[in-house]
């Protein structure tokens, strides 16, 4: 019951996670800069330049925004693209995650045996990680553009210092989410990743295989028969008899039988 709360969980968030890259892409105000409205001027006239992944805009005091769209492919700034090209590369790592993660879930029937499952949830959480990863990066492409520009010493005619816009920290709280909701799907198959040892120990000449679950007993383990035998001949030890294996674990009780004997 543990094991599926903490799938559900995980997988709520990380489609939360997905969201919010997703309405990122299609927001506006990466960055904005406000011009004019300053130094106590006594007609106050405020002018916004702001700017998102496709196009470039200006709104005066009077709320009209004119704006100019991105070129082609190939003529948009070097960093745009990569910020592009980063999200979009994260989406389909996701989609494919989410798919993954839905079927390899403990509460849904599709998928085949649990084994199975596991294996498809631990490869959807790992499609997750990379694209949490990937969307991550390309926000941090873009803020480290924008603040080289901000935290000049000086910056040459007609370059603004922008600010960073809301969509960038919406981006980075969706990026955290996804990660998290992998490390939750990881922990639930955690026994795919790292899979218990089994232990032997010998007992005179019988052998005891130790339970590989911790919820079964002690005594769910069993021997497995000695490979060699004992042999009495005449008085002594004989070809035909075996020396029973209750003989060879518990050597000290059969001793005490024989002796009141």
């Amino acid at each position: 019951m543990r094991k599926r709360l903490i799938q559900i969980f995980g997988f709520l968030i990380s489609s939360l996670g997905w969201l919010f890259v997703l309405c990122t892409m299609a927001m506006d105000f990466w960055r904005i800069t406000q011009l004019g409205g300053q130094g106590g001027s006594f007609i106050i006239k405020v002018a916004w330049y702001w700017s998102n992944l496709w196009k470039d805009c200006f709104t005066d005091s009077t709320a009209v925004t004119n704006c100019r769209d991105f070129p082609v492919l190939w003529s948009v700034t070097s960093y745009v693209q990569g910020v592009r090209g980063l999200l979009m590369c994260g989406l389909t790592l996701g989609f494919f995650g989410v798919v993954l993660c839905f079927v390899g879930m403990e509460c849904t029937y599709i998928g085949g045996a649990d084994k199975i499952k596991d294996k498809l949830l631990l490869a959807g959480a790992v499609f997750h990680f990379a694209g949490g990863v990937s969307d991550i990066s390309a926000y941090c492409l873009y803020i480290n553009r924008i603040a080289r520009t901000s935290f000049a010493a000086s910056v040459g005619p007609g370059v603004l210092r922008y600010d960073l816009g809301p969509p960038i920290f919406l981006g980075l709280v969706g990026s955290f989410c996804i990660l998290l909701g992998a490390v939750l799907y990881a922990v639930t198959v955690c026994r795919v990743i790292c899979p218990e040892s089994k232990v032997i120990y010998n007992y005179g000449g019988g052998t005891y295989m130790a339970p590989r679950s911790r919820g079964r007993t002690l005594y769910t383990g069993y021997y497995r028969t000695p490979r060699q035998y004992g042999y009495y001949i005449g008085s002594g030890r004989s070809s035909s008899s075996k020396i029973s294996k209750l003989s060879q674990t518990t050597p000290d009780k059969i001793s005490e039988r024989d002796a009141f004997v």
